[in-house]
């Protein structure tokens, strides 16, 4: 910084480099959690899908802070996540470059929605993926070899997995019948507890109940919002040129010296601005709610007089309604709605105040979403507003 008066940090973060598009719309787990033997088997992540935002009231349960045993309204992310299916198991050793792996095993019965995820259109496909080994799963010698491959997973495994498929097709409002598959490491036992765990619950479905609990912390990954193509002033957020500059002020004056004869990679550069692959940590878990099917009241709080669903009034724009467990989290989360938002348990345990503190809400908003809502439920607002023509008419036809 020669022949500067003040001192100006720089413009964006060098520690996200390279600002590119991600290769794919759902985002991979690098890493799992760390293993402990002595716990009992236990999944580690999850699958659900962004529908939409509202605002929780609570008492802040925080000693030591100003705020605590106070209201506080905060904005919270509702994530959609219908069962996932167990479709097969995988085992890996340690080896000099990383994991290896030893075997895999499949369930005997691959769904249709699994089997489009290995096919570009399956419409005019053969419809071929699985079908020889669906037809021999019967044969004696299939079945000594797959008893030959677990008996290898037990004796030879350090880190076991399972391969796990979401179900897209339950969640209306995504129109995608392709199932997203992901391996789920099992943390907890010894390697052979690992995958009696994992045989156990082949061709099961598994909630998302099962993997998380209320007031934990949970990591969340996904995709961000895509923007294309920018340029250096929306991109990295660098000052604009004065008004008579030439050619354009929305530029970077000086790219760098004469010699080196080249542009630095710290220079604020055009090039795609969002669609980055991100990860969020420690985010708090405010409420895991079961389907509206087994629970009529999912949305309800202690200040609710009478049962209400999370879905809001009119539903969630573009979603419209929650028909799945989910997961309210406290914040927002990476992506557009309808993402595919990967759940995994906290890489780092936190220990602070607010990583250990218990929820209780008080009141989860379920206003309608498409403009200044009033009204919590239908009820609420048929009462205020009295009755209509249309109800009228509903009326009258009983």
């Amino acid at each position: 910084m020669s022949h500067r008066k003040f001192e100006r940090p720089r413009h964006g973060s060098l520690g996200f480099l390279p600002r590119k598009r991600c290769r794919r719309i759902r985002a991979k787990l690098r890493s799992f959690p760390l293993d402990n033997s002595k716990h009992a088997p236990h999944l580690t992540a999850f699958m659900g899908f962004k529908a939409g935002m509202t605002h929780v009231v609570r008492d802040l349960d925080r000693p030591g802070s100003k705020m605590h045993k106070k209201e506080v309204v905060e904005s919270a992310t509702v994530l959609e996540c219908p069962p996932m299916i167990v479709i097969g198991l995988v085992g890996y050793r340690n080896a000099a470059k990383g994991l290896k792996p030893v075997r895999t095993v499949w369930a005997n019965h691959i769904p249709t929605q699994v089997k489009r995820a290995f096919v570009r259109n399956w419409s005019r496909s053969k419809k071929r993926p699985f079908t020889k080994f669906e037809k021999s799963v019967e044969d004696p010698e299939v079945q000594a070899r797959r008893a030959k491959k677990i008996g290898k997973l037990r004796n030879c495994s350090t880190v076991v997995r399972l391969i796990v498929a979401s179900q897209p097709s339950l969640c209306k409002k995504l129109g995608q019948k392709k199932s997203h598959i992901m391996e789920v490491q099992i943390n907890g036992g010894k390697a052979g507890e690992k995958v009696d765990f994992g045989l156990s619950l082949l061709e099961t479905a598994i909630t998302v109940d099962t993997v998380f609990k209320e007031s934990e912390m949970v990591d969340c990954l996904g995709v961000s919002k895509g923007h294309g193509f920018e340029g250096a002033t929306h991109r990295w957020g660098t000052t604009r040129l004065p008004r008579k500059t030439h050619k354009g002020l929305r530029k970077v004056a000086c790219i760098g010296a004469w010699h080196p004869a080249r542009v630095g990679r710290t220079v604020p550069r055009a090039g795609q601005n969002g669609f980055h692959h991100r990860v969020e940590l420690n985010k708090k878990i405010f409420r895991i709610g079961k389907s509206q099917e087994v629970d009529k009241a999912n949305g309800k709080c202690t200040t609710d007089l009478t049962d209400k669903t999370i879905t809001p009034l009119g539903g969630f724009v573009g979603w419209g309604i929650i028909r799945n467990d989910f997961l309210l989290v406290k914040g927002s989360v990476v992506g557009h709605r309808k993402r595919a938002i990967t759940l995994r348990r906290p890489l780092h345990l936190t220990s602070s105040r607010a990583g250990i503190e218990k929820i209780e809400l008080k009141l989860i908003d379920t206003t309608t979403k498409l403009g200044h809502g009033r009204f919590q439920t239908i009820e609420e607002k048929a009462k205020f507003v009295g009755p209509t023509k249309k109800s009228a008419l509903k009326e009258e036809s009983k």
